[in-house]
């Protein structure tokens, strides 16, 4: 794989590549299954199955969809409870959900096309593509005489790079969670106000000082979205636009989009009354609103088959029916760790990875044995609750859609460990 500039990265990043060139021929290609010791038990995924039920039937959520695949055939794809407490319509299986930051893989592919295509490269700075980035400073905390903690700023160190968008390295941070003086800022800095779309919201973050120099800390921010822009500028087209002529379309993946069509209205899934405001999260509001905002980072909607789509092509290693969506080696590259400690790259304390995980260009990836889970098994999740991972060892993968803040990390942990105990020995 060859990257324009790849010199100018940092000497782990290069020192990855080389390695993951040099195992490329380990990559399923032509969409050739792997050799898979384990096979799922029925009596396994009765199990995983009566997990979700009693979910459901305790009130913890108002329902589900679990699709689970291997060797690209589905071993369990199916429905439980309803989509709204208060309809009670049945959950069906092409219920359409809120997937906030399960945005951010999708987003992450279609950028990696791009740089397969050619069109930039992880070593680019942000600012070729959006200039007012260039003069974007760095805030610092510093105390005053009385204590009072007050922001400076300084100059970047060096530029932003899409690799640090990737892998969330930019010091662009979030404004909703966390209590520092510059998550504060970017909290009152109004960035959604009004109809914006992704060319003010970058306009707007860019006027904003960064988190911490890049490079520096994953901090888990609107990389993705200023990402989306990237995307814009190079092609020409609204994210949306790129992502159904590049990846959406080809892909069969029709109900994703960054909003819900009236017509699917009754296909929404909810959370129960009382559950965390899922619409307040940055801002996005109503699925069904007609809005500007393509948020890269965390504005998509989508059905669990839709998912199941872009996960089967990531397994494939770029490839879903005969059609090549990225290079085998950039897909080594995207779920491999690319913040190692010998990186030098710290942790911020929102790091959600978790410490079993090390992160790549959109994805967790599992660095730690665990007695259930693999290594090398790369996920994410949103902040409503949906959640896939992908397990190429045992050629698999589970996408998991349900819409609750609150209940959602304790059941992707339970449910994950629940489907590899229904993997026979």
């Amino acid at each position: 794989m060859t990257f324009r500039g790849i010199g100018a990265l940092r000497f782990h990043f290069a020192a990855l590549v080389l390695l993951l060139v040099a195992t490329a021929g380990s990559i399923a290609s032509a969409e050739t299954p792997l050799t898979a010791s384990r096979r799922f038990s029925q009596d396994g995924l009765a199990h995983v199955r009566d997990y979700l039920t009693n979910e459901v039937a305790t009130g913890k959520i108002p329902g589900a969809v679990l699709l689970i695949q291997q060797h690209g055939r589905q071993v369990l794809f199916e429905t439980f409870g309803v989509k709204d407490v208060e309809t009670r319509r049945p959950m069906t299986k092409d219920a359409i959900f809120r997937l906030y930051s399960m945005s951010k893989p999708v987003t992450s592919v279609a950028a990696m096309m791009l740089v397969d295509d050619g069109k930039m490269s992880l070593d680019d700075p942000l600012s070729k593509f959006i200039p007012a980035f260039a003069d974007t400073k760095v805030a610092v905390e510093k105390r005053d005489a009385n204590g009072k903690v007050e922001l400076a700023t300084e100059p970047l160190a060096r530029p932003i790079k899409i690799l640090d968008l990737l892998r969330q390295t930019s010091g662009i941070t979030y404004g909703f969670y966390g209590d520092s003086a510059v998550r504060k800022l970017y909290g009152a800095a109004r960035l959604y106000a009004g109809d914006v779309d992704n060319a003010q919201l970058a306009e707007r973050i860019a006027k904003l000082p960064l988190a911490e120099q890049p490079g520096t800390l994953w901090d888990y921010g609107h990389s993705t979205d200023i990402l989306g822009r990237v995307i814009e500028v190079i092609s020409g087209k609204s994210l949306y636009e790129f992502d159904k002529e590049r990846l959406l379309d080809p892909l069969g993946m029709p109900d994703t989009a960054f909003k819900v069509d009236d017509s699917k209205r009754s296909r929404i899934a909810e959370p129960l009354p009382g559950d965390i405001a899922l619409s307040t999260i940055k801002g996005l509001g109503d699925p069904v609103r007609r809005r500007r905002w393509q948020s890269g980072g965390g504005g998509m909607v989508g059905t669990a088959a839709d998912y199941a789509r872009f996960a089967q092509m990531l397994l494939n290693g770029g490839t879903l029916d005969g059609r090549r969506y990225l290079k085998p080696e950039t897909v080594n590259l995207m779920t491999s760790d690319l913040v190692p400690p010998q990186s030098g790259i710290a942790r911020d304390y929102y790091y959600f990875p978790s410490g079993d995980s090390g992160f790549g260009l959109g994805f967790a990836v599992r660095v730690v044995q665990d007695p259930l889970l693999p290594t090398g098994e790369y996920r994410w999740d949103g902040a409503g609750g949906t959640f896939f991972f992908v397990d190429p060892k045992d050629d698999l993968f589970a996408v998991c859609m349900m819409q609750s803040l609150s209940q959602r990390q304790r059941i992707q942990i339970e449910l994950k460990k629940l489907i590899y105990q229904a993997l026979e020995k």
